[in-house]
C-alpha cells in the first residue's frame, strides 16, 4: 500500500488528517482512490441516500466596487456606464419571482461601494422582511468589513444591526484563498484572511450560521489549498457556524489575472479532498455553476452531499466566462439519475421535501 493509501485508510477510520497529510494526498493521491474515500466520508454523514438543493436567487445589488480584484469580471468604477445601484422596484420583482417559483431564500451580495452607509443596507432588509416571508442569506465578509469601516462600527456591531434588521445568515464568499501571499496577488485591496474569519467567528457568536467557500485554480499551490482547508477546519472546532464548504473553480475569462479554467480532473480531487479533510464541516456542495451538470453528478461520488442552489439569477461567475445554466427540473433529473433521491432544503439543511419517485438507480 502506498501512503496516500495508507492515509485514506486512516481518514475513512475517522483520524483527522494533517496539513503535511493533506498536501501528500492532494500531490500524490490517485484520484479515484480519493473519490472513493470521500465517498465513504460522505455516506458516513448522510447514509440516507439523499442528495439536497435549495431553491434561491443571487441578486446583486450593485456592481460598483472599491476593491477591484484581479479575478473578477464583474465589478465596475462609479464613472462607467453601465454601473449600477439595484432599484426597490426591481429588487422586489427579482424577490416575488422567486417565491413564485417556491424559493426559500435571498443570497444578496455585491461589490464594495464606496458610498452607500449601514443605513442603505438596514433599511433594505428591514423593507424585504415587512414584505417577503423569506430567509436573507447574504453580506460576505469582506462587504461585512466594508460596512465596518465606512460606518466607524465593529463588525459585531455592524452584524448585530444587520441581524436586528432582518440578515439570518451569512455566505461564504471573500474567502478566495486563505492565505495573504495569495490574496495580496489576485485581491490586493480585499481584507486579509484573519479578517475574513474574524467576521465569520463573530457571526458565529451572534448565533448566525454561515458557510464557506473557495475559488481554487489561478495562482495558489497545494499548501495553500490544504492551508485553506485547514484554516476553515480549526474555526469549525472553536465555533460550529459553518453549515457547508463550497469549492468553485477560478473562471480566467475577462479577468485581469487571466489564465486556464481546471477542468474536471483537478475539480474533483480538490473535492474529494476536501470532504476528506473538513472532518467536522458537514455539508459539501458541487459546483455545477463552474464545472457543468456532468462532473456535478460525478461530484455527488467525490464527497459532494448538495448539489448547490437552482441560482434563478447569477451576474459573477457569469461575467467571468461560466455560462452553465441547469432549471429545477432538470437538478432533480441529475440527482435521480446518479442514484440518490432528491431533496428540496432550507438553508439551514432541514428538508422541505424529497423526491423519491425520481430515483432512477
Amino acid at each position: 500500500m502506498t501512503n496516500a493509501g495508507a492515509l485514506l485508510d486512516k481518514a475513512v477510520a475517522g483520524d483527522r488528517l494533517s496539513r503535511e497529510e493533506g498536501i501528500e494526498l492532494l500531490e500524490q493521491g490517485n484520484l479515484i482512490d480519493l473519490g472513493m474515500a470521500a465517498n465513504a466520508i460522505k455516506n458516513k454523514l448522510h447514509p440516507e441516500g439523499m442528495v439536497t438543493y435549495i431553491i434561491d436567487r443571487n441578486i446583486n445589488y450593485t456592481n460598483i466596487c472599491a476593491c477591484q480584484c484581479r479575478f473578477c469580471a464583474f465589478y465596475r468604477q462609479v464613472e462607467d456606464k453601465d454601473a449600477y445601484v439595484i432599484e426597490k422596484t426591481v429588487l422586489h420583482k427579482k424577490i416575488e419571482e422567486t417565491i413564485d417559483v417556491g424559493g426559500t431564500e435571498l443570497l444578496i451580495q455585491g461589490g464594495l461601494h464606496p458610498d452607500l452607509t449601514l443605513e442603505y443596507y438596514t433599511d433594505m432588509l428591514q423593507d424585504i422582511k415587512k414584505r417577503y416571508d423569506i430567509h436573507i442569506h447574504s453580506f460576505s465578509p469582506p462587504e461585512i468589513a466594508h460596512f465596518s469601516k465606512l460606518s466607524g462600527l465593529s463588525a459585531a456591531e455592524v452584524l448585530t444591526k444587520l441581524r436586528d434588521a432582518g440578515l439570518d445568515s451569512l455566505p461564504g464568499g471573500g474567502a478566495e484563498i486563505l492565505v495573504d501571499r495569495v490574496r495580496k496577488q489576485i485581491s490586493p485591496n480585499k481584507i486579509g484572511w484573519r479578517q475574513w474569519m474574524d467576521v465569520m467567528d463573530t457571526a458565529h457568536r451572534l448565533g448566525m450560521k454561515t458557510t464557506a467557500t473557495m475559488v481554487f485554480g489561478h495562482i495558489e499551490t497545494s499548501a495553500d489549498i490544504i492551508t485553506h482547508l485547514i484554516r476553515v477546519r480549526d474555526q469549525q472546532d472553536v465555533t460550529g457556524g459553518f453549515t457547508a464548504f463550497i469549492p468553485w473553480s477560478f473562471q480566467p475569462r475577462n479577468t485581469d489575472l487571466g489564465g486556464v479554467t481546471a477542468g474536471g480532473y483537478e475539480y474533483l480531487k480538490v473535492l474529494a479532498v476536501s470532504r476528506i479533510m473538513l472532518d467536522n464541516v458537514p455539508n459539501l456542495q458541487a459546483s455545477w455553476v463552474t464545472q457543468g451538470a456532468k462532473i456535478a453528478q460525478v461530484a455527488l461520488s467525490f464527497g459532494a452531499n448538495d448539489f448547490g442552489s437552482t441560482m434563478l439569477e447569477e451576474n459573477v461567475v457569469k461575467a467571468a466566462g461560466a455560462s452553465y445554466r441547469i432549471a429545477l427540473k432538470e437538478i432533480q433529473r441529475c440527482i435521480a439519475d446518479a442514484g440518490f433521491i432528491p431533496a428540496q432544503r432550507k438553508t439551514d439543511y432541514s428538508i422541505i421535501k424529497t423526491f423519491p419517485d425520481l430515483r432512477s438507480i
